[in-house]
């Protein structure tokens, strides 16, 4: 049987990834940078529709990152304007949605982490 290319299975664990584990590393990294804990939640609200109770289930739930997406109600229409690179990655050239989704989550909160302004990083 063939090996899967290595960005496949980089993908696959991703997805496995639990977000309820991964969101207090977000939170976490703002307040390195003097930001807070408010704004990660209002990127994530802006990208994927999530209120604050809906986001609090699927972290008690222990949601992996392709269920929380998966259920978004809705992902941002202007998520197609994030750019760059991220873990040696162009956003917008990964081909999975759903790790392109989890990528945009990743290079918003390394925006808010380099200090870029909430307008700029909601595309507003």
């Amino acid at each position: 049987m063939p090996e899967k290319p290595k960005s496949d299975a980089n993908s696959a664990k991703l997805l496995k990834l639990v977000f309820g584990e991964v969101y207090p590393l977000y939170v976490k990294k703002a307040e390195r940078k003097g930001r807070t804990k408010e704004e990660v939640d209002e990127i994530i609200a802006w990208l994927t529709g999530y209120g604050a109770e809906a986001m609090r289930r699927h972290i008690e739930m222990g949601s992996d990152f392709e269920t929380f997406f998966a259920q978004a109600p809705r992902l941002n229409p202007d998520a197609s304007k994030i750019k760059g690179v991220i873990c040696g990655h162009r956003v917008e050239d990964i081909e999975d949605p759903r790790v392109r989704e989890i990528r945009y989550l990743d290079k918003l909160i390394d925006e808010l982490a380099k200090g870029k302004a909430m307008e700029k990083i909601l595309r507003a």
